[in-house]
């Protein structure tokens, strides 16, 4: 960490050596190191645990996925993953970094145009799916969308044994380099079109290692893994970062909290990542009915911004010892990270600091210049994490990553002199009420205080008089109802008026990217369509 600011700018240099290491290579050196430790141990739907495998079985089994796949494809070819969270899946990502191939994710929840849209994009040569999950008929979608794309050499079955394994082809594997592309994931931002993010092995298998540096995860500590396969929260920071700590990952296929507790307490799991929605969904779950999670010492929580009074929920009724992080799938994903020494005040107010090998600053959006600390600006990051570039749209990637190597997030926030980072909103989400900027993130916190609210999501929306006004949009506790008196007044009370929302609406339910984000254009639109 470098020494006392006079700008928004920080790293953590300390001497990690950033390892040329390919996503099979992990694998091989945990076969290696711990042949006979289970590595992978499938989550079951009804909260117990179904198959496992040993590293060595594990490895065993990707290398005769990968010698089928490289008697099929050649290097460097695009192959697409359509699945939830499954050892299968697991399987598939270390068989395609070993058959030199880079591995498109897809979102499970995808329609037709939303799946021939990232097959096209990607130019992916194969689909590796399953047939139906959560009444999305897949197979039947895939038929339909693969007769329009005759680049789609083959649809396969990965629950079908036989069709995943191959029937007796095979090859020798290729030599794969550490800055090939390892994965195409398409972002699950809130808005716009998906861009398909190429990722190397590099970056991830680093990322991964960095995460598990950073939250001083014990050797052998089983994670049950909760956010998608998708995602790189998922299939890098999980899969890859308990790979490299000799450790069984738990794919759970659907999210459900009280089978995400049940398997924690039985198969003494150690930690899990998770965005705040599923985090919130846990400690209401563990509420209803507690468990002994006393082998449960890790959650980290990030994909949007984690509220301060979640983690107090979080660090009271899970009992666990929670570490906020922040990162983007453009930077592998890791930004920043609370670290276990940091005090919990910092924990539930900030994002933490720079991750492991990682430079951030705070930059005036419009200038281009770094601010002074306690400023807000746009948080830009450069490090070794950083995407190849968008796939085929090399404008896109210009405007993300500058000629100086900083990756633009797009998200607004400030530093402090000791390098720690506060989210204050979406550069596109930032509210100009009569001129002045108004940050959802700082009335989201003050709604949660209200011991009626469980979760607020904050858009503006078109106002006549001041070009845009606050609208706030609250789930509320079981029981409660909404009393926008009581609320108004409990804003009123902690921010100032321009900030309270002059809108309200209560929901049941939120729009969610598949990665668990509020889709809060969806809000806004909805509010659009009912205020028409």
């Amino acid at each position: 960490m470098s020494g006392k600011l006079e700008r928004a700018l920080a790293n953590s240099f300390e001497g990690h050596a950033v390892r040329d290491v390919t996503i099979g290579d992990l694998l091989r050196e945990a076969a290696a190191a711990w042949s006979e430790r289970e590595g992978l141990i499938e989550g079951k739907a009804e909260g117990t645990a179904g198959r496992r495998w040993t590293f060595a079985e594990m490895l065993d089994d990707a290398e005769r996925i990968a010698g089928s796949l490289a008697g099929r494809y050649r290097p460097g070819e695009r192959i697409a993953i359509w699945a939830p969270n499954m050892p299968e899946w697991v399987l598939l990502e270390y068989a395609a970094a070993l058959a030199g191939l880079a591995l498109v994710t897809v979102n499970p929840a995808y329609q037709a145009r939303e799946l021939d849209y990232v097959l096209r994009q990607s130019r992916s040569v194969a689909l590796f799916l399953v047939r139906e999950h959560r009444g999305n008929l897949m197979r039947e979608i895939a038929e339909q969308v693969a007769t329009e794309i005759p680049a789609l050499r083959e649809i396969v079955d990965i629950e079908d044994q036989q069709a995943l394994f191959g029937r007796g082809s095979s090859a020798s594997l290729p030599e794969v380099g550490t800055n090939e592309p390892a994965q195409i994931q398409y972002t699950s931002g809130t808005t716009g079109f998906p861009k398909g993010v190429v990722l190397s092995h590099r970056n991830l298998a680093n990322n991964a290692r960095m995460f598990s540096i950073m939250g001083k995860l014990e050797e052998g500590s089983k994670m049950i893994g909760l956010t998608p396969l998708f995602h790189t929260m998922g299939c890098s920071m999980g899969v890859l970062g308990t790979v490299q700590l000799g450790a069984a990952y738990v794919p759970l296929r659907v999210f459900d909290p009280d089978a995400a507790l049940d398997l924690i307490e039985s198969e003494r799991i150690g930690w899990t990542l998770c965005v705040p929605t599923m985090a919130q969904a846990l400690v209401e779950a563990q509420r209803r009915k507690p468990r002994d999670l006393s082998h449960f010492a890790y959650l980290g929580a990030g994909g949007a911004m984690v509220p301060p009074e979640l983690v107090r929920a979080i660090k009271q009724v899970i009992g666990a010892d929670i570490r906020v992080a922040y990162g983007q799938t453009e930077s592998s994903p890791l930004i920043t990270a609370c670290r276990r020494e940091d005090d919990f005040e910092d924990v539930c107010s900030t994002i933490g600091r720079p991750s492991l090998e990682c430079e951030v600053g705070i930059f005036d959006p419009a200038t281009g210049e770094i601010l002074p600390c306690d400023t807000v600006g746009e948080i830009r990051c450069r490090s070794y994490a950083t995407m190849i570039g968008y796939n085929d749209n090399p404008q896109a990637t210009a405007e993300a990553v500058d000629a100086q190597g900083w990756l633009h997030t797009g998200d607004l926030g400030t530093m402090d002199n000791r390098g720690f980072v506060r989210i204050t909103g979406r550069v596109k989400e930032m509210i100009i009420r009569g001129g002045e900027n108004l940050f959802p993130a700082e009335i989201e916190n003050v709604l949660l205080e209200h011991p009626d609210v469980a979760e607020a999501a904050v858009v503006g929306v078109p106002c006549p008089r001041l070009g845009e006004a606050v609208a706030a949009f609250v789930r509320l506790e079981d029981g409660a109802a909404l009393d926008v008196e009581a609320l108004r007044q409990h804003c009123r009370s902690q921010i100032s008026p321009q900030k309270c929302p002059a809108h309200w609406q209560a929901v049941e339910s939120w729009p969610l990217t598949g990665s668990g984000k509020i889709k809060k254009f969806e809000l806004r639109d909805r509010w659009l369509a009912e205020n028409a």
